[in-house]
């Protein structure tokens, strides 16, 4: 989309090798808008708002599962071994090869041993090649901490796995705002993999990544598919958190010149139930949830903090499906024609790749991105069912898990998270204070994921106030009740997350006064977000 409309371990697997290739034989016999309204009316609303048929016999699909079942590796301690297969793997197996394949986590196909991405310091400017464990393993995130320690580092390469050189890197400017883009902090996004720490990129507004000069990309109405896992809790209403198929210019070339995954929760162009994110694909001056130009009940709000996302088309035919990248299965949320709207049939896709951007290099949009893929044909969703077991099995993961007892330790403000004057009265927002190691800064991880406090003679909970989930929501004391807003994850990379709301324990304003108070807030990387219960 445009500014002008949417400005955004190891499994052991217990087959031999002639058992798994014959899994895939039998896979492969079964078979943005760009652009809309111009920035000043994205403004004005922003303030008024205070199927396709199967043909897969029971046997193919059951086949195509147990491959995904296989799919992936687990850590082992030190190690990781490589895949039995990869998400290009399975789509090469299906037919429709993988012609993109962008990761910073993990490599998506079994024999992959190159480079993820490149980080660029700003100590000296120097670069360094982040690459896997071994071959079809996880990323060499250490790699990146040794070379950038003491400084920061920038996301300059995200590399192509498929061969074709469809590299990822710094956006120039556009019809729609100038450029070039941001790059994005390399460790603003810290997860883990299979057990294995690794990064994703953090777009914040102003950040995106593109390459318009590429190879083996879909173009005209030619059918293509695509794939991404996103951060379902960062995100929002700016245009548009685009991953997918643009314009080789920069520029806003009308209807149906783009074909990308959206993820966001605009409504300037199509969208879905509740309240967003969704999941919906940017195919130039218009975000569609559906064949309709606005609103599809059948898009559902969809905000796993690990969400894999799909959007597929061809000839007069399009599918929008999704799920959850930790577990199940995904869901289809829309199947049918091109949009009822002149421009989308035939398609004139032109086969650039954008990241974090809209096609016309909209840039006021945020989202996290770990690994996504383009391909080369409409994929079945047979294949597509294949591919998210194997993601599931790669084990994304932002917790650390564990109970323990300690102060809770404000990393940002070298001070502690602390019940004021030890008060007993449910509602006391907390605030962080010089460590006196008093029982009113004593927190204990529970193993129903509470975080709790003695005040007084009073033990009470870490509680999201009135269980509201907006960013600047209270956090205080209250009698633990077993409520989802009570419950929180302690991450690897130092954050407290609301198990409810998917927002980090924050210090309002990165203060580090004495009494500067705690909220919740959208994760973004900052120190002031950083905990250690110790």
């Amino acid at each position: 989309m445009g500014t002008t409309g949417t400005t955004g371990a190891e499994r052991h697997v217990l087959f031999g090798r002639g058992g798994v290739q014959r899994l895939l034989a039998a896979i492969r016999r079964r078979g943005r808008p760009g652009n809309g309204p111009d920035q000043a009316s994205v403004r004005s609303w922003e303030r008024s708002r205070t199927s396709r048929p199967k043909t897969f016999a029971r046997a193919g699909a059951a086949a195509v599962l147990a491959v995904g079942a296989m799919a992936g590796a687990t850590a082992t301690t030190g190690t990781a071994r490589a895949a039995t297969s990869g998400p290009c793997d399975l789509y090469a197996a299906g037919g429709t090869p993988c012609v993109a394949a962008h990761s910073t986590t993990r490599a998506l196909y079994a024999s992959y041993n190159g480079p993820l991405y490149q980080v660029r310091r700003a100590s000296d400017n120097t670069t360094r090649d982040v690459g896997v464990l071994s071959a079809g393993g996880y990323a060499d995130a250490a790699a990146q901490d040794s070379f950038c320690s003491g400084t920061t580092c920038l996301i300059s390469i995200i590399y192509d796995q498929s061969g074709r050189g469809n590299n990822l890197t710094q956006a120039p400017g556009g019809g729609a705002a100038g450029g070039p883009d941001n790059l994005a902090n390399a460790t603003a996004a810290p997860t883990t993999v299979g057990g294995h720490k690794a990064y994703g990129v953090f777009v914040a507004p102003g950040t995106g990544y593109r390459n318009n000069h590429t190879n083996g990309i879909a173009t005209g109405d030619n059918p293509e598919g695509m794939y991404a896992i996103f951060d379902g809790t960062h995100y929002n209403g700016g245009c548009c958190f685009d991953y997918g198929n643009a314009e080789t210019d920069s520029n806003d070339d009308g209807n149906g010149t783009m074909e990308a995954i959206y993820f966001g929760n605009i409504k300037v162009w199509g969208y879905g139930a509740g309240n967003g994110p969704w999941i919906m694909a940017d195919l130039e001056n218009g975000l569609f949830s559906g064949v309709n130009q606005h609103y599809n009940a059948n898009d559902p709000t969809i905000n796993y903090r690990y969400t894999t996302a799909i959007v597929k088309g061809g000839p007069n035919h399009w599918a929008i499906r999704g799920g959850n990248a930790q577990s199940g299965s995904l869901s289809t949320f829309y199947d049918g024609p091109r949009p009822n709207v002149a421009g989308y049939n035939p398609m004139r896709k032109q086969g650039a790749i954008i990241l974090g951007i809209g096609g016309d290099n909209s840039k006021g949009a945020q989202g996290t991105f770990y690994e996504g893929v383009m391909t080369s044909g409409y994929p079945s969703d047979a294949t597509e069912n294949a591919v998210q077991a194997n993601i599931t099995a790669a084990g994304y993961s932002n917790a650390t898990g564990g109970t323990g007892t300690g102060a809770l330790h404000a990393v940002g403000a070298g001070k502690c998270l602390d019940v004021p004057n030890s008060s007993t009265t449910a509602g006391t927002q907390l605030q962080i204070w010089d460590c006196g190691g008093g029982a009113n800064q004593s927190w204990t991880r529970t193993s129903s994921n509470q975080l709790t406090v003695y005040s007084g003679s009073s033990q009470l909970c870490l509680d999201a106030y009135n269980n509201q989930t907006t960013a600047g929501t209270k956090v205080v004391t209250w009698p633990c009740n077993g409520g989802a807003n009570q419950q929180w994850q302690l991450n690897s990379d130092g954050t407290v997350t609301g198990i409810q709301s998917g927002l980090c324990l924050d210090v309002t304003g990165a203060s580090t006064a004495n009494g500067a108070l705690a909220e919740l807030w959208t994760c973004n990387g900052g120190s002031n977000q950083r905990w250690n219960l110790s």
